[in-house]
């Protein structure tokens, strides 16, 4: 598909799973390089990394464990109150974690998670993320190490990311073609 419609919202082809494929394939071969001797814990923000880190664990050949969380505003919106409605289950404590996201915006739930995992004294923390969009960030990182796609400022949908919970199953990402989000 070229083109889909939500609502009313017309979206077009952005990214395609061929190229997002291909880009996961490079992050996991340096992930596995950096992380050969670490045993790693992937922590997925969900729901949105659920598609983006099913494939990159495919690519990462070294001993690892997976864990999850999952974050919600108060308000439902970016600019509410974070909060936890699934934490990560298991101890951290001196373990090398590697956040899994689907999308760096503003960065407010990427910056609640990791103030949350250096309450648990984790050994370091690295972020991976398929997509991010430079100018929405809001915060300082200095562990963002992988990125698979910087964006401008787009609305998105599919391979994970939704629209009112739509278009999250679809294999290829795509834009808004009305406006900027």
């Amino acid at each position: 598909m070229k083109h889909i419609k939500i609502d009313q919202l017309d979206f077009e082809l952005f990214i395609d799973y061929e190229q997002i494929k291909k880009r996961i394939r490079l992050m996991g071969i340096d992930i596995s390089m950096k992380y050969e001797a670490k045993h790693p814990v992937f922590v997925g923000v969900l729901n949105g990394c659920f598609m983006f880190m099913a494939d990159l664990m495919k690519e990462i050949h070294v001993p690892c464990e997976i864990s999850f969380v999952k974050l919600a505003s108060y308000d439902g919106t970016t600019q509410g109150s974070i909060h936890e409605l699934l934490g990560v289950g298991m101890d951290l404590k001196g373990r090398e974690v590697i956040i899994v996201e689907d999308i760096i915006d503003s960065g407010k739930s990427l910056q609640h998670t990791i103030d949350a995992l250096e309450k648990m004294e984790v050994a370091s923390i690295a972020v991976c993320a398929l997509l991010m969009k430079p100018e929405c960030v809001q915060y300082e990182f200095d562990n963002i190490m992988y990125v698979g796609f910087e964006i401008e400022k787009e609305f998105v949908v599919g391979y994970g990311l939704d629209y009112n919970g739509l278009c999250r199953n679809l294999p290829d990402i795509y834009k808004n073609v009305n406006s900027t989000g």
